[in-house]
């Protein structure tokens, strides 16, 4: 027994029933009492979950996190969440591995789901300049904000990775470290691009001179970051200070340093990037760049909600990071 038979049964529209099944108040009462008494005797019961299904996809966002072990993104999606459930919307979240291509990623999404609004955690400008042009859907880029990037469906939260980066390695700076080191994500990617700038200006500014043989190359996971250290390590390059572009690359090669006897900070002082929760809790108490993430996350859902509702234009917003002063940091 289909809607269609209780249509044909009743004498009624196939539309007039879904109101009625809907208890929408645009049915007239002898109608309605007629539809279900139909519907009673000939024993019909409507696909609740089905309907419930259909309420929750109007309502629904889909988040594309870019990088399965990024650890900053973990504490992100708990606010990111929150935030959405605020607003009365459920988010779904789709992982991609960090070398993933999110835009076509994401128009398999919109194929598939079709959600209100996508939220980017992460991503390459050039995937972005290449292909953005076909996501139609109100988005937001979390966590990245570029001035090479103009769409009017796109805005952007985050904070200005270049300063922030500056801010991480003037303070080694102003502990008395004048070799220092520094550990980056990938290549393609554009924040590390930022901070690598923000870096070397730090340097230049306080006329240190930024060595290629202090630079490391790592993704943003543990293991990675260990191999990356380890590298550094191998070109016997002299440094007292680290700066790490996350706090999870902060942890590999802190892991790294220990193993090859060395001491933090006693022998190498450390700066990480993020203020991921495990920063506060780790031994010895990270020093790094706390990212606003619970602002982020408000931001992006308020923007992407007003996008959706009531077609307010993109707009970026820069936020301002924090410097947590931990124990990985001393002065020489």
């Amino acid at each position: 027994m289909t809607i269609k038979d209780i249509a044909r049964i009743s004498g009624c529209s196939v539309s007039t029933i879904s109101r009625v099944i809907n208890d929408r108040p645009d049915v007239r009462p002898e109608t309605k009492e007629h539809v279900l008494k139909v519907m009673r005797e000939a024993g019909f019961v409507p696909n609740t979950n089905a309907r419930q299904l259909k309420i929750q996809q109007s309502r629904s966002l889909v988040f594309v996190v870019k990088g399965t072990r990024n650890l900053f993104f973990s504490d992100f999606l708990v606010q990111l969440q929150r935030a959405a459930t605020l607003y009365g919307y459920n988010g779904i979240v789709s992982y991609l591995d960090e070398n993933a291509n999110e835009i076509d990623a994401a128009e398999k999404i919109l194929r598939e789901i079709k959600p209100k609004g996508i939220i980017f955690l992460g991503g390459s400008v050039s995937n972005f300049q290449n292909g953005f042009s076909n996501i139609t859907v109100p988005s937001v880029l979390a966590t990245l904000v570029s001035d090479k990037l103009d769409f009017s469906n796109l805005s952007m939260v985050g904070v200005d990775d270049r300063a922030a980066a500056y801010q991480a390695v003037s303070y080694l700076i102003q502990q008395g470290h004048r070799k220092i080191a520094v550990l980056g994500g990938p290549a393609t990617s554009y924040p590390s691009m930022m901070r690598r700038q923000g870096a070397q200006q730090a340097m230049e500014d306080a006329g240190i001179r930024f060595e290629d043989k202090l630079y490391g190359l790592s993704n943003y996971d543990f293991e990675s970051a260990y191999h990356a250290m380890n590298g550094l390590l191998a070109r016997r390059a002299e440094f007292t200070a680290l700066f790490a572009m996350s706090d999870v690359i902060a942890f590999g090669a802190i892991r790294a340093l220990v193993s090859a006897g060395l001491r933090v900070p006693e022998d190498v002082s450390v700066i990480g990037f993020d203020g991921i929760t495990m920063s506060r809790y780790c031994v010895p108490v990270m020093t790094t760049i706390v990212q606003p993430s619970e602002q982020i996350a408000l931001q992006s859902i308020e923007l992407l909600v007003r996008q959706i509702e009531h077609g307010t234009p993109a707009q970026t917003v820069t936020l301002q990071p924090e410097l947590q002063q931990g124990e990985s940091v001393r002065a020489i």
